[in-house]
This record gives C-alpha cells, structure tokens and sequence, in this order.
C-alpha cells in the first residue's frame, strides 16, 4: 500500500506549537507591549480557574460619578449666592452712598429680628403684626382668585370651542386686559361700598384675563383627529369637555393660573394701600407714614418670598399634571 507522507500537513501545525511556545517561554520584558498584556491576561485567567480573561472593575466611571456630584451642586448653589452677595453689594453701597437715609443690610436685618419676634401680636385693629397681614392679604388673594378661576376656566373652554363667541370676544378682551388694576378699584368702592369688597374684585378682575386666554387658547390647539374620534363615538358635549378638552387642555390652563395668581398677589399690594385696613399692602403704607424704612424694606422681602412660594407650589402642581416638565 502506498505511504502517505505526514510532513506536509503536520508542518503547519509543528510551526505554530513553536510559535506559541517561544512566545511563551520568553521573557515578559522583550515581548510587546500587546503580547505581555495577553500573557498577563491569560495568566490572570489561569489562575481563578476560568481560562478566560476578565474586565478590570469599572473604578473611573465611578470616579466620573463622585467627581460630577459635586460641580452639580456647585452649578446649583454658587450662582445664586453670587447673585444674593451681589444685591448685598449693591444694597451696601447705595446705603452708603444716600448718608444711611436708606438702611443697610445689618441694621435692616437686626429689624428683621425683631418684627420675626412677635408676627403675630394684636394691640388694636390697626396695630397687628405682620404675620396677620400677610395672612389677610393671602384671605383676599384667595378669594378674588377663586372667583376668577370659577369664572375664567369655563369661559375660556366655551370660547375656545365656540368659534363664533371667539370672535365676539376677543375685541373686549383685548381691550380691557391691559386697564391698570388701580383703575378698577373705583368702580368697586363705588359699586360695593367696602374696602375689602372692592380689593376682591379688583383681584377677580385682573386675574381673569390669564386664565380665559390660556383655557381658550388650549381649546382651539386641540388636534382635530381627537374631535374627529369623538364624533365618531358620538359623545356628547360634555364628555368630550371632560375626557378629550379637559386633558389636552390642562398645561395651558395650569400656566393661565399660575399668571393669574401672580397678577393677583401685584394686585393686592397696591389695593391695600389704597384702601387700608388689615393687609400687607396698608402695612407698607403704614410704616412709610411713620418713616420705617426698614420695616418697608422687610416687608418688600416678605412680599417676594410669599409670591416666589406660591409660583413654586403652582409649578410642582403643574409639573404633577402633565407629562412635560414646566418651568418658570
């Protein structure tokens, strides 16, 4: 029988057992810098029992991690306080500058202090502490507000779903939306013959404005495929205001509300010192008729803290509403 030679198929497989021997039989410092990590590779994986080279631990993303938490928060805190150690800059040096006639950051705060003492104290019904003010304009605030909402979101959806009253509408909007608020409040003293009735309604009227607007403006956005779905349901009207309107219509109408509570809490500032009483508004007057500026200047922080809170508490319910972040 003929011999088959072996030598040629077995050479191939002779050369590379020699490679691999030689390349792991030589030193690790005169194999490359490729070959020794395989070999330590290799060996690391030969010594767990898995034959198999593993990851390293991903330790510099962890670090990516811990050193980004930290400019996260800087970017969140640092630039406020600039701007805050600004307007105490500012605030120092117009102080200085008018011969202290306007209080400085110190002694307005050791006011501060004082009137922070006692917010709520009762020496008569013209004498009440600041606490009772804020919550009196807060009771105003409220209802004049809530009457606007009660009026201003129905309307706007009829409007808004009518084209023909949109029409009609819109010229009077138009024209009594940009009357200053302190010109309706005449007409409620007139009309009301109360100080406290005419501050609500210039309060209801001012703040009815954002919410019809925004509401019929979210009406008149709303896709006509949804319409188009509901007449084909054949649903009545209002089904189609509360289960297709009322959900599309929600983040216009949320952002008409939180306009409107803003405008009321300008509004009610101005009201109060025109018509006195119990009020943060009149408490400014107050304190300008009795020359403290320092309690002016307090009262012009509370004034701020107070709208910035409830704008604040209008996002989160707004954000909680719909399924797109809203911000200020």
């Amino acid at each position: 029988m003929p011999t088959v030679s072996r030598s040629g198929p077995e050479r191939p497989a002779r050369q590379e057992i020699a490679m691999a021997s030689a390349v792991f039989q030589a030193p690790l410092d005169t194999a490359p810098a490729g070959t020794r990590n395989a070999i330590e590779n290799v060996a690391a994986g030969a010594g767990t029992g898995t034959g198999a080279a593993k990851p390293s631990a991903a330790a510099p993303p962890r670090r990516d991690r811990a050193a980004g938490i930290p400019q996260q928060f800087w970017m969140a805190v640092l630039p406020p306080l600039c701007g805050l150690g600004l307007l105490l800059v500012l605030w120092s040096l117009v102080s200085a500058g008018t011969g202290r006639s306007i209080p400085g950051p110190r002694e307005t705060w050791a006011q501060a202090l004082e009137v922070f003492a006692h917010p709520f104290y009762r020496n008569g019904p013209n004498d009440q502490g600041l606490g009772w003010n804020v919550l009196m304009s807060l009771q105003r605030v409220a209802i004049g507000f809530g009457m606007a909402a009660l009026v201003g979101i129905p309307a706007g959806f009829v409007i808004g779903r009518m084209p023909f009253l949109a029409r009609m509408f819109n010229p009077l909007i138009s024209l009594l939306r940009p009357v200053s608020p302190l010109a309706w409040l005449p007409l409620g003293l007139l009309v009301f013959k109360g100080a406290n009735a005419a501050a609500i309604w210039t309060i209801f009227i001012c703040s009815i404005w954002p919410m019809v607007i925004n509401t019929a403006v979210g009406v008149q956005r709303v896709p006509q495929d949804y319409m188009n779905v509901a007449r084909v349901l054949n649903l009545s009207e209002w089904q189609i205001a509360t289960r297709i309107l009322l959900p599309a219509v929600l983040p216009y109408m949320l952002t008409g509300v939180r306009l409107a509570v803003g405008t009321a809490w300008l509004v009610i500032v101005a009201a109060e010192m025109l018509t006195g009483g119990v009020g943060i508004g009149f408490w400014v007057w107050d304190e300008w008729n009795n020359l403290n500026v320092k309690n002016i200047i307090i009262a012009i922080f509370v004034i701020g803290i107070v709208g910035l809170v409830l704008e604040y508490a209008l996002i989160r319910l707004a954000s909680a509403f719909t399924f797109e972040e809203v911000r200020a």
